[in-house]
This record gives structure tokens, C-alpha cells and sequence, in this order.
């Protein structure tokens, strides 16, 4: 599998994800960190003019990215490889809206140590069409055991949300940060199935971590590269002001 773009901190690939995964060998990563596609929501409620993935009734659905596929089956095997890449005693998160929560986030406690459930709470009110929604919820699982790095780290993260984004549901890096300050040691291989517009990215190389990514859209690979290159020449990515978080061991320096 031929990477994208690569240094010697950084892989990135143009694949999908099962097929990224499966060429990762067994035990290679440290943490996964990933907000995966889902289809689910937007499929079932068959929103016409939907503003995460564009307009549902424009040809070949005219969405910006394409969707992962979130059947039990396919999620399950995404989890299984997961499994497989991550090293013994480390950490998983991934990220689920409210369909994907209560129809695949079970599936998580056959693969995984289910620990907990994060609440990432953007501040700023969004959409919604029962009720408005402020939060994205993360589930927090295990391989064998490894404890965080922090007793102080609450389970609802307050983060202000992106409004003016590049990349379709771009996530701030500092929601990424914390998930690394509270798992991660000094170069640890941080795994993003998903990266999307790269937060995830910035958030490892800013905390002394290696990356290792795929994203099946190549504008994905393409704003994130760029992104990148302009953090590690210019150490200039986004002008939010960063989260204060609590104090954590000082292995990072």
C-alpha cells in the first residue's frame, strides 16, 4: 500500500478504511482516535437538502464526502481491525452521532472494554429538528488495561465547535488533544481511519506523537497535507484559542 504522503513522523493514505486497516501490521498503533463518515442518519431520514453532506437529490447524491458504509457487518469488521492494529494495554475512541449511538455503538462492548461515554459539549448551539443539538457523544473503550494519565479529566468536554470550516464536519483540534494528553506518552503512534481535514493530525504533532491516517476522499488528503506543511514550516494551523485542560503527568515535553 502506497502512502500519499509521508515523513518521519507522518503516513498518510487515499484508501478506505477496512482496506487501510488490513494493511496495518497486527499491534503497530497506540491509540485510535477517528470520527468515522456514518451513513446511517442521513439514509434513514433522507434529509433533501442535508447540510453535513450536501444536497441527497443532486446527482450521485452530490455529497462532499463519501459515506462509510455503517451496516452491523462492516461496522463490526472495522472494529475487529481495529482490534487487530492496536497494541495491548492502550486506548480507543470513536466518535458517533445520536442514530449511529443506538443502532452500531453496542457493538463496541463485543471488541472492545467499553469504559465510558464522553459527552463533547460545543458550546454554541447547532441544528436540529426536535430538539437543537450542542453535543456529539464519544465512546471511550479499552484493549486490556492501561489507565489515563489524569484523575482530573471530567467525562463532558466543553469545546467550542468550528463555524467557519474548510472540510465538511471539521472538529477542532484541541477535542483531539485531549483525548491524546489523557492516553498518549511521548511518540506514540496515533491512528486515524478517518482523518478527514486532518485535526486529528495536528493534534498528535503538536503533542510529540507520529500519526498514521487514511481517508478515502482525496480532497481530505489533499487539504490535510497542505495543513500540515503549513504547521510544521510555520507552526500556524487554527486561530481558536486552545482549551484549558487539566494538568496532566508532564510527558509531552
Amino acid at each position: 500500500m502506497k502512502a500519499y504522503y509521508q515523513d518521519d513522523r507522518v503516513k498518510l493514505y487515499n484508501e478506505d478504511c477496512l482496506k487501510f486497516l488490513k494493511n496495518l501490521p497486527s499491534e503497530s498503533v497506540d491509540i485510535i482516535i477517528t470520527d468515522p463518515a456514518y451513513s446511517g442518519m442521513n439514509n434513514k431520514m433522507n434529509f433533501g437538502n442535508g447540510r453535513i453532506v450536501g444536497k441527497y437529490k443532486d446527482k450521485e447524491n452530490g455529497k462532499w464526502f463519501k459515506e462509510f458504509k455503517d451496516d452491523p457487518n462492516t461496522f463490526t469488521q472495522f472494529l475487529l481491525e481495529c482490534y487487530r492494529v492496536l497494541r495491548n494495554d492502550r486506548h480507543i475512541y470513536i466518535m458517533f452521532d445520536s442514530f449511529s449511538l443506538l443502532s452500531l455503538a453496542s457493538l463496541m462492548r463485543e471488541v472492545f472494554q467499553v469504559k465510558n461515554i464522553l459527552v463533547w459539549d460545543k458550546i454554541n448551539i447547532g441544528m436540529g429538528h426536535y430538539f437543537r443539538r450542542r453535543h456529539e457523544l464519544i465512546v471511550f473503550a479499552t484493549k486490556g488495561r492501561k489507565k489515563l494519565n489524569t484523575k482530573s479529566m471530567p467525562d463532558i468536554w466543553q469545546i467550542k465547535r468550528i463555524t467557519r470550516i474548510e472540510y465538511p464536519t471539521q472538529k477542532p483540534v484541541e477535542l483531539f488533544e485531549t483525548m491524546i494528553k489523557v492516553s498518549a506518552n511521548k511518540n506514540y503512534v496515533v491512528c486515524d481511519p478517518f482523518f478527514g481535514s486532518g485535526s486529528s493530525l495536528i493534534a498528535a504533532i503538536k503533542n510529540n506523537c507520529k500519526f498514521v491516517g487514511s481517508d478515502i476522499s482525496e480532497k481530505a488528503n489533499e487539504t490535510t497535507v497542505k495543513r500540515y506543511k503549513r504547521f510544521k514550516a510555520f507552526g500556524l494551523d487554527s486561530k481558536l484559542k486552545p482549551t484549558k485542560l487539566p494538568a496532566t503527568r508532564n510527558m509531552f515535553e
